[in-house]
């Protein structure tokens, strides 16, 4: 939930803030009625008005995530955005390709970070596992077109 209460010199009251597709909404509910500060049954009210308010805001919000999901996967050139192919450092000097998954999870509230070595699996299945991580924590259904799409979505690799 996004409503804070404000209480200092300049305002006094709740504030609502979330950004939908890009642009930011921030508005106020004040708690003071002719200089005086409300309270009890008044308090309340305007804390459900804002309450309600961010209710709103978060529908739209969430409407609009999940309408845009399938292109905010892609990057321009067609590369999953958030699967990497890598050249990892080994401790003993060796370079090892990897798929490295770095996305924010939908499913732990949480950045998350995994890697798939191409030498332990093969590129094909270290791929597709890299694609099961990423889907898992975007909440993106194994029988979903999407998840189709980032399994074709795979870099060329050397």
């Amino acid at each position: 939930m996004s409503v804070k209460l404000l209480d200092n010199k300049a305002f006094y009251g709740f504030r609502v803030r979330r950004t939908v597709a890009g642009e930011l909404y921030q508005e106020y509910f004040s708690l003071k009625k002719d200089g005086k500060r409300l309270e009890g049954r008044q308090k309340k009210a305007v804390e459900k008005e804002a309450i309600a308010r961010d209710a709103e805001l978060e529908a739209e919000q969430k409407q609009y995530l999940e309408e845009t999901k399938e292109d905010r996967c892609f990057k321009p050139d067609g590369t999953v955005r958030g699967i990497s192919y890598l050249l990892k450092t080994e401790k003993s000097g060796n370079l090892t390709p990897i798929f490295q998954v770095g996305v924010a999870s939908k499913v732990e509230k949480k950045t998350v970070c995994t890697s798939f070595s191409l030498n332990a699996h093969g590129s094909e299945d270290a791929w597709n596992r890299a694609v099961d991580a990423y889907a898992k924590h975007k909440s993106i259904h194994k029988n979903s077109k999407l998840y189709q799409r980032l399994l074709k979505a795979m870099p060329k690799v050397s």
